[in-house]
């Protein structure tokens, strides 16, 4: 039940039921400033406490195409085979197209009452008990599509690390104010370690007393975030090239600070000129014109306070101009688009996985007559092991999911195209015809 109060300033709706499934207790954010102290307490941390365990790679670092020739190469090298799983590759792609297209529409309708950039007639307002409740249906209902497109949920305790620690290799730093956020989520796929691509050229350079960043960093190929403000709306976005250490640059409301050793720097700089100034021109208006020393004394720190203000103004401005750049070349996908790219990535996700599971089935003798869980026991270790010789990933192969898959897809193999299924004109290339207006009757 929500329970509604109202004051002297105004209504508070008090909505930590509804949220409960989404952070646990109502103390949820609580719970990660605690961790964030933790942290703030290590000296120089690396990386999340007990990584390898929290985070495990999923996702196949194959598209379909790459996937099926490497495996028509190893397995289907005859013509009969290869026709055989192009056949099959078809008969996935047209059975998960229904599937995914279904779950997309269900999501959509979902998500339509509180997108905020909705191109149709606007609809009557919602209150924000309703909001809220329809952005939790609409995370339940995520859930699922990004466990199937191999995103991995980023815990509490790795979102701590990454909200306190800033790399050096990072030019701009931000902070937030937890106590302006109801909730924020975190999945990731495809973790790399290795030089980070640069996004942007806007910004500072590098000084000459500046310690050189590490060669390599811990970073993701993609990064899905859900968050909401007190005062603002659920956020969904996504994002390509992310390092651990840089979420935080992602989150809707955020302020850009200065790092402390540009702060010295800065700070430095304006002493110097400030003494360079008051020696040459100070002393001599001091002794030229005779004027009181209090007098001096004061216009110089009138004068040091604006162009102190002036410089942190500028590089305050350089470093959000730098954030906003970065952001752009990040940024993949928004709101109900970024529910589309899901589905898609959900979709080849399945059936590169229905692929392998055929594929090395196939080869085993005794294909998957054997008892289930032993049958998903040796397809996760042959397909984890042929992933890791092909690409040099260490990927969690689910292979209870993948002989679902295959086994839902069995009985219905041969079908494709289904009897009378209509079939449509190809889209013929080159731009519409503008049509002619008619001759006019003056004309000869």
């Amino acid at each position: 039940m929500l329970h509604v109060t109202r004051g002297a300033w105004g209504s508070r709706v008090r909505v930590w039921p509804q949220l409960s499934a989404l952070l646990g207790t109502p103390r949820a954010l609580s719970s990660l400033a605690e961790k964030m102290g933790v942290y703030r307490k290590m000296w120089n941390p690396t990386e999340p406490r007990d990584w390898a365990q929290q985070y495990r790679e999923r996702f196949i670092p194959f598209s379909k195409e790459q996937l099926l020739r490497l495996l028509i190469q190893e397995f289907h090298s005859s013509p009969a085979e290869k026709a055989a799983l192009e056949e099959f590759s078809a008969h996935v792609d047209f059975c998960t197209l229904f599937h995914y297209h279904h779950i997309l529409a269900r999501l959509q309708a979902l998500y339509d009452p509180i997108n905020p950039d909705r191109e149709t007639l606007d609809e009557p307002s919602l209150t924000d008990p309703q909001r809220l409740s329809n952005e939790q249906e609409v995370l339940r209902a995520l859930e699922p599509l990004l466990a199937q497109a191999n995103f991995s949920p980023l815990s509490e305790d790795t979102l701590a690390y990454a909200l306190v620690v800033h790399h050096p290799q990072d030019e701009v730093q931000v902070t937030i104010n937890l106590d302006q956020y109801m909730y924020m989520r975190f999945w990731a796929l495809g973790q790399r370690v290795g030089q980070m691509p640069r996004m942007s050229s806007v910004g500072s350079k590098r000084g000459f007393f500046t310690k050189l960043p590490p060669a390599e960093r811990r970073y993701f190929k993609r990064v899905v975030l859900a968050a909401r403000t007190k005062r603002g709306h659920l956020v969904l976005k996504s994002f390509k090239d992310t390092p651990l250490e840089g979420l935080e640059q992602l989150l809707p409301e955020l302020k850009v600070r200065t790092s402390t050793l540009q702060r010295a720097m800065l700070n430095l700089t304006l002493v110097v000129s400030g003494l360079v100034f008051f020696v040459n021109v100070g002393m001599v208006v001091l002794t030229d014109l005779k004027v009181a020393t209090s007098l001096l004394l004061l216009f110089f720190a009138l004068f040091m306070g604006l162009r102190a203000s002036k410089m942190f103004g500028q590089r305050r401005s350089a470093q959000a101009l730098e954030l906003a750049h970065m952001l752009y070349f990040r940024s993949t996908s928004n709101n109900s688009e970024l529910l589309s790219a899901l589905a898609l990535r959900a979709q080849d996700e399945h059936a590169k996985e229905a692929l392998l599971a055929h594929s090395f089935l196939a080869r085993r003798p005794g294909g998957a007559h054997c008892p289930p869980e032993e049958t998903c026991r040796w397809l996760q270790s042959e397909v984890e092991s042929w992933l890791l010789a092909q690409s040099g990933c260490v990927v969690a192969f689910n292979g209870s999911r993948a002989l679902a898959h295959l086994q839902a897809l069995t009985p219905s193999i041969g079908l494709y195209p289904p009897p009378g299924f209509p079939r449509l004109d190809p889209l013929a290339p080159g731009t519409a015809e503008v049509p002619q207006a008619a001759p006019s009757s003056s004309d000869p």
